[in-house]
């Protein structure tokens, strides 16, 4: 079942997958006005830790929704769930199988020893740990 979806839920998955990218990308831009309106730091502190913070979530999206083929749907659709972006009732829309499916998916995700509760980055934002910064400034 994970090689491919039934074309009926391939449709949905096209149009949930635009739905939750937009979602997503939101999410991200309130993130970062939160972090911007803090302004906790110097001006430059501040420009590392909204660097960061877009890093991170660009890899969380590339992860998300990068691969977007009908042979990997079902994994994205786990992945979405795991980050909080697919609802229950946007999830019942596709069948049975697939449901069952991505839920299943998700529940071995979770089971995962170092499994986060969202499938966000394992380092918190703004302590990603590497020595790499911003491409203007180290």
């Amino acid at each position: 079942m994970l090689g491919n979806i039934p074309e009926s839920d391939w449709r949905h998955f096209k149009r949930v997958h635009q739905v939750l990218l937009e979602r997503f990308c939101q999410r991200a831009l309130d993130d970062l006005r939160a972090m911007l309106r803090a302004s906790e730091g110097t001006a430059h502190e501040q420009y590392r830790r909204a660097y960061e913070l877009l890093v991170d979530r660009d890899e969380e999206l590339a992860r998300a929704f990068d691969d977007f083929r009908r042979s990997t749907a079902v994994m994205q659709l786990a992945i979405m769930r795991r980050m909080g972006l697919l609802s229950d009732v946007e999830l019942s829309v596709f069948s049975e199988q697939t449901q069952q499916t991505v839920r299943g998916v998700d529940s071995l995700r979770s089971a995962e020893p170092d499994a986060l509760p969202n499938g966000g980055p394992a380092t918190p934002v703004g302590n990603s740990g590497g020595t790499e910064g911003p491409p203007s400034v180290s």
